[in-house]
């Protein structure tokens, strides 16, 4: 008999005891390695500047997941390219749970502003959750002259006006280019590597205006460095119950807002998306969270994946909209 007639001769014989085989085994390494984890510090990847809204929300998380998942999370900062360099890192990361990313809903916008990615921002990650949902806040120099909408819009017909944002496709740029459209001001963008140094040179003056998260805003806001005219949610928020909205100051049907969560890399085992994703959920709950996240402005959400999965896909074809009416390209 010829080799490849034994061989096929032979695979009849053997095929369904070597499937029941694999069979056993296959199930009691999953279930162990998924009962193991974590074995090791995890790394949760934030891909802006320390001291930004991401940042600040996404620390306060680790610090209480670490308390319960049994390992320290530290969190990597690693910034550039609109939040890119930090996601392409955790889409090339092995997907053993070990590594993760906190981004914000800039991860979602990315696609419909960058003809060509390293990554696909919804193929190549699994949703784990949404930490959080923030307004936005219009703030302007403690110096400025400017107290209202209104006041600003005039001072942008009488001199060119510099708006700062966390980066190009940023909710924060997104926001500007809106009242940029809706007031007719020719008003100029300036992306920055995250909201910390934005808001420096705001600051500064180097700059004379932004929308920021309030996470990032709020320690200006409280300080007297910052002046804040108006929110840009449909509702006045709790945090600062005297700023009117941007629909109060003469903008009707201005509503936007940004938002933060968690992703793994695709691939990672969907009983560790589930515990982190637990965890971070227990997290969102803790007494000191709910406090810190109020006091910026910040509301805790710890949705499960695969709600989070479905959120991904409605933001996107959200905010392809708002970029598409904007005409907004890549700086």
């Amino acid at each position: 008999m010829r080799t490849n007639d034994f061989r096929r001769a032979a695979r009849p014989r053997h095929l369904a005891a070597a499937a029941l085989a694999a069979g056993c085994v296959s199930l009691p390494v999953a279930v162990v390695a998924a009962d193991a984890y974590p074995s090791k510090p995890i790394t949760m990847v934030v891909p802006y500047p320390p001291g930004g809204p991401t940042d600040i929300v996404a620390r306060l998380v680790a610090a209480e997941m670490s308390k319960t998942i049994g390992q320290n999370i530290v969190v990597d900062n690693k910034p550039g390219a609109s939040g890119m360099i930090g996601a392409d890192l955790v889409a090339r990361a092995a997907p053993d749970g070990y590594t993760f990313l906190a981004n914000a809903s800039l991860h979602v916008i990315n696609p419909y502003i960058y003809a060509s990615m390293r990554y696909d921002a919804f193929k190549d990650f699994a949703p784990i959750t949404q930490l959080a949902d923030v307004p936005l806040v219009l703030v302007v120099p403690e110096t400025s002259k400017v107290r209202t909408v209104q006041d600003l819009v005039a001072q942008g017909k009488a001199q060119p006006l510099n708006f700062g944002s966390a980066g190009s496709a940023s909710a924060q740029q997104l926001a500007g280019e809106s009242f940029k459209v809706r007031s007719g001001l020719p008003m100029q963008h300036v992306p920055y590597k995250g909201s910390a140094p934005a808001l420096t040179d705001l600051v500064g003056g180097q700059i004379q205006l932004m929308f920021d998260s309030m996470p990032s805003a709020m320690p200006f806001i409280k300080s007297g460095k910052l002046r804040a005219v108006a929110v840009t949610t449909s509702s006045r928020v709790d945090e600062l119950p005297d700023v009117p909205t941007m629909a109060e100051s003469g903008f009707p049907g201005f509503d936007i807002s940004t938002w933060y969560g968690l992703w793994a890399p695709k691939g990672t085992p969907s009983a560790i998306v589930a515990k982190l994703s637990e965890h971070a959920a227990r997290a969102l709950k803790q007494p000191n969270v709910v406090t810190q996240y109020a006091g910026l402005g910040a509301k805790p959400v710890g949705s499960d994946p695969a709600t989070f999965a479905r959120f991904n896909v409605s933001e996107g074809e959200k905010w392809r909209d708002i970029v598409k009416a904007a005409h907004i390209t890549p700086q």
